[in-house]
């Protein structure tokens, strides 16, 4: 499983994302253009000492990133995070190698990377409610994705 954060807006979801990704063991997936430099101030501060841990990889954008991932064999699923997705991710069967991609805080993704993914998935809320935050959404659907599929490692 792995997680991939699309053209990050805030640095301190990226280091909260990051440090979860680290302590989980999960390959993170950076798709630039962020708005923020890589290794800012902030982002490190809500990472901690685990940014060191974090099996990054950057794309410099979208187009990279998809033809990546279609080159990896087996070919994961994208699992997009959307409150357009009609789809709760608490029906949904995880796989071991699913990617679980959160979009822009400030825009979610393009119709491209709607298009691309294989499921779109929406945290379930009251009515009202207009989304969470990206890093809160993304530890929710990866908590349970690795629950699924027996990947924590104790």
């Amino acid at each position: 499983m792995r997680l991939a954060l699309f053209e990050p807006d805030i640095p301190q979801n990226a280091g909260t994302l990051m440090r979860m990704a680290a302590c989980l063991g999960l390959p993170i997936d950076i798709i630039e253009p962020c708005g923020f430099i890589l290794g800012e101030r902030r982002m490190r501060r809500a990472g901690l000492d685990y940014l060191e841990q974090a099996r990054l990889q950057t794309y410099p954008s979208w187009l990279a990133y998809e033809q990546a991932w279609r080159a990896m064999r087996p070919q994961p699923r994208l699992v997009l995070l959307t409150t357009l997705a009609a789809a709760a991710y608490t029906a949904f069967r995880f796989r071991r190698d699913d990617i679980v991609m959160v979009g822009r805080e400030s825009g979610g993704v393009p119709e491209a990377v709607h298009a691309a993914a294989d499921a779109r998935l929406r945290v379930p809320m009251t009515p009202g409610s207009r989304s969470l935050n990206v890093a809160v959404a993304a530890a929710m659907v990866t908590g349970e994705a690795l629950r699924q599929t027996a990947g924590f490692s104790s």
